[in-house]
């Protein structure tokens, strides 16, 4: 992944299509899937409606890539983290930040991830569903690795537990992002630690 890449964005300048996903997660994040129109979208991005499906086929064809391409970040992100060379606790930490990092760059992904995996059609809800178990998956190792001795239960109900702490950050804005960064982190490797 490029340098630049963030979830919807791969490399410096965006496609159109990047364009369109970027603008559409802004769109559903403030005024839901449903109050959202292929016109509005169209607008956000200087085009017309209709034109968009020369980029897409329908709205649930956006939300399907866009939840899809969340998903695969996070997990591709979690993969490298949990790669690296260093101590278990050194990627405890370092996943944290990863996933403190996301959440504050990209609270519109975050509240749409949150509020419309049922929106999604059966085949991308499957897709979105099997990379969001294997990026928890990634988390259990991690915290296991970190804390041995611990379950496997209960290091699966840890890493939900501290994303949920994490993915509150689109309703927490009282702090600016590094103050809100170093909090949430030290917040998330307590609660970790206070399982082991």
């Amino acid at each position: 992944m490029a340098a630049n890449s963030t979830p919807l964005v791969n490399g410096e300048k965006a496609s159109r299509r990047e364009q369109i996903l970027a603008a559409a997660a802004e769109l559903f994040a403030h005024h839901g899937f449903h109050g959202v129109g292929i016109d509005d979208i169209g607008a956000a991005v200087g085009i017309s409606g209709p034109a968009l499906y020369r980029h897409f086929r329908s709205k649930d064809a956006i939300l399907g890539e866009m939840l899809n391409s969340i998903s695969r970040y996070l997990l591709d992100g979690g993969t490298r983290w949990a790669n690296r060379p260093g101590s278990a606790d050194d990627t405890l930490t370092g996943l944290v930040a990863f996933h403190v990092g996301f959440a504050l760059n990209h609270p519109a992904l975050i509240t749409v991830q949150e509020r419309n995996l049922a929106n999604l059609t059966d085949a991308d809800r499957k897709q979105v569903r099997a990379l969001q178990r294997q990026y928890v998956e990634v988390w259990v190792s991690a915290i296991r690795e970190a804390m041995p001795g611990l379950g496997e239960r209960q290091a699966r109900s840890a890493a939900h537990a501290v994303f949920g702490l994490i993915n509150s950050t689109p309703y927490n804005r009282h702090l600016g992002d590094s103050e809100l960064a170093e909090l949430l982190a030290r917040l998330a490797l307590g609660a970790l630690r206070a399982v082991g």
